[in-house]
């Protein structure tokens, strides 16, 4: 009885290691077509056969929050992939929680291999990004964006998919209805708000601000501080760089916010009123103007497609200069120099370079492109051919602050506006910040 027992074992002991056999293969073995048919996500997330082989996983993080943009950037992804069935392409967007996830890959040294710039290509990210100057697109930059992203050694940093043209957004029909030039410089647009707010009633709200999302705030400031200290002929430029500026100059541009608040000029709900108030309020004619670019128009036009929204140059604020534009990078496309798979992230920015695609991302986003020769046509395209030559600055705060600065300017002139600092208060606040972030 014992040895049949033995002898049972035995045979199933034997069967057992042949069938473990089949079933393991060598450490670090690559599955092959043949071994499987894993499915794998596309950029939009949809699954479909690998095809065999490992493929290269290109990781690619992007600002872009709305979502017919992140489409269009997906489906030029899909058709990369076609060209180049080895390579996944495979887009992060993580929304408010961008910059500080990449502050904490950067610290790490573990950036995505190909990510967004988000306007500070050379200043924050530089190190970190490879030389893009022998790519064929390169020669191709507009006069305006090329250079905001290539350094004083010719370096290029990165590939502005859309170039940023901030002014000012402005209901078309109001402005005709109360019978409303363009106003060129800060006092006429003071005085088409004292127009619409008194022939109204008060019913049209001549400025917006949200006090909730504080950026429309410091966004406000951040502009019109360029049409103050940067692009009249005497200016603060060098002061500013050279951390010798000084900062009883903030004073007036606060003072002219708060007036604003004080003659009604903005929303009386500016510290409760959300940015996602903005769609609804312009699309029933209760806002005349807002500064910034008009990235709100298709929300809109879901509600009420017969709006008409048109976009000027911010106006000028010191005497004899001109209406500006406030611009830069808006979405990029950067190579990390130390990323394993920096051939095919060129490769992949070269295909969103190609004009076909850059015109698909200028008509979704409604911004001009930073390449030369594309074709785009959507709503704003009359207004930019219009202001073909009108200057443009880069963004106060991303040449002139240190970093941090943006949320101070935000939160204090949110302050500001609930009167609980007054404009000297701000500009002491400007100061001491300036002084401790800048040696930092």
């Amino acid at each position: 009885m014992r040895k049949t027992f033995l002898s049972m074992m035995g045979v199933i002991l034997i069967i057992s290691v042949a069938l473990l056999g089949c079933s393991q293969r060598p450490s670090g073995a690559t599955e092959t077509a043949a071994d499987s048919k894993t499915a794998k996500p596309d950029a939009a997330g949809n699954t479909a056969s690998s095809g065999g082989g490992e493929k290269i996983k290109l990781s690619v993080y992007s600002t872009i929050t709305a979502t017919a943009s992140q489409d269009v950037m997906k489906g030029i992804a899909n058709d990369f992939m076609k060209e180049n069935p080895n390579t996944q392409v495979e887009f992060q967007f993580p929304g408010t929680e961008y910059e500080n996830i990449l502050k904490v890959k950067m610290a790490a040294n573990d950036l995505p291999d190909v990510f967004d710039t988000h306007g500070w290509a050379i200043i924050r990210y530089g190190k970190y990004l490879a030389d893009l100057k022998d790519q064929a697109w390169a020669s191709q930059q507009t006069d305006t964006i090329k250079p905001v992203v290539t350094d004083k050694d010719g370096k290029v940093h990165a590939l502005v998919m859309s170039e940023a043209k901030d002014g000012i957004s402005y209901n078309v029909d109001l402005l005709q209805k109360y019978n409303i030039e363009l106003p060129k410089t800060f006092e006429e647009l003071m005085a088409a708000a004292e127009k619409i707010k008194t022939q109204s009633k008060g019913d049209v709200t001549p400025l917006f601000m949200s006090g909730i999302d504080n950026g429309m705030i410091g966004g406000f400031l951040d502009l019109y501080a360029t049409a103050l200290l940067i692009s009249p002929k005497v200016n603060d430029m060098q002061a500013l760089l050279e951390g010798k500026f000084d900062w009883n100059k903030w004073t007036p541009l606060a003072q002219k916010l708060l007036d604003m608040k004080t003659k009604g000029y903005i929303n009386v709900d500016v510290l409760t009123a959300k940015r996602s108030d903005v769609p609804q309020r312009f699309a029933e004619g209760k806002i005349a103007f807002l500064t910034g670019a008009p990235s709100f128009a298709d929300d809109v036009h879901k509600i009420n497609p017969n709006v008409k929204i048109g976009l000027m140059p911010l106006t000028s604020m010191v005497p004899g200069d001109e209406p500006t534009f406030t611009g830069g990078e808006r979405y990029t496309m950067g190579a990390w120099k130390d990323g394993k798979h920096l051939a095919e992230s060129k490769k992949l920015i070269a295909f969103y370079a190609k004009a076909d695609n850059m015109g698909k991302i200028a008509n979704v986003n409604k911004l001009p492109p930073g390449l030369k020769g594309v074709k785009s046509q959507h709503e704003f395209s009359e207004y930019y051919d219009k202001y073909v030559n009108t200057r443009v600055f880069p963004y106060f705060d991303r040449v002139y602050l240190p970093n941090g600065m943006w949320d101070v300017m935000c939160k204090t002139g949110t302050a500001l506006l609930a009167e609980s600092v007054t404009p000297a208060q701000f500009s002491e606040k400007m100061k001491q910040e300036f002084e401790r972030l800048r040696n930092k």
